[in-house]
């Protein structure tokens, strides 16, 4: 073989596996539902004047079935929302975070938080938690992942300590956005 055919074979290969790891990634709209607890994180993201949460889910979607484990960094001083400004309203807004989604694949797909808050309404004790996530990666299918996820979140109190200080918490809720390179797998349903 001369050096001109060779080198237009190394750019074909090139091109074929460059347009073969296209072809396996989708770009999806999710939806995905979950429910689980929350409470007080022993992990401490160091952010001043404010209580870590730590969330611990479980639920299914587009994606396949998962659990997700998150840490946030809840203000402890009321914020102003448009959407939450009601005189027995309290909006704490959410200054950092990150979180780790695992499917039953054994792909990871990790998040940072870019913005949030959490409208407690004072006369009924019920929390709604608004969160936007950026996606950072992942492992395995997730592995070349980004987009943006918005978290929808209801919460209860389940428990409080003796001195009134909510300490354990019921959620439900729903998350929507949309994911990109996620690797093509049939391993999962949805």
């Amino acid at each position: 073989m001369n050096r001109i055919t060779v080198k237009s074979l190394a750019v074909f290969a090139l091109m074929l596996s460059v347009g073969s790891a296209a072809a396996h990634a989708n770009d999806e709209h999710v939806k995905m539902t979950f429910s689980g607890t929350a409470g007080n994180s022993a992990i401490n993201l160091q952010q001043p004047n404010t209580s870590n949460d730590e969330d611990s889910f479980a639920g299914e979607g587009t994606l396949g079935d998962f659990t997700l484990r998150n840490v946030r960094a809840i203000s402890n001083a009321p914020g102003s929302s448009t959407t939450c400004s009601g005189s027995n309203q309290l909006f704490l807004p959410e200054l950092a975070g990150a979180g780790v989604f695992r499917f039953k694949d054994g792909g990871l797909l990790e998040l940072t938080l870019t913005d949030g808050g959490d409208c407690i309404d004072l006369t009924t004790g019920i929390a709604t938690c608004l969160v936007t996530f950026k996606i950072t990666g992942g492992t395995g299918r997730f592995k070349n992942a980004s987009g943006n996820l918005t978290m929808t979140e209801t919460v209860l109190t389940v428990i409080s300590d003796t001195l009134g200080n909510p300490a354990l918490f019921a959620t439900t809720g729903t998350l929507t956005g949309d994911v990109h390179g996620v690797a093509k797998e049939e391993c999962y349903t949805k």
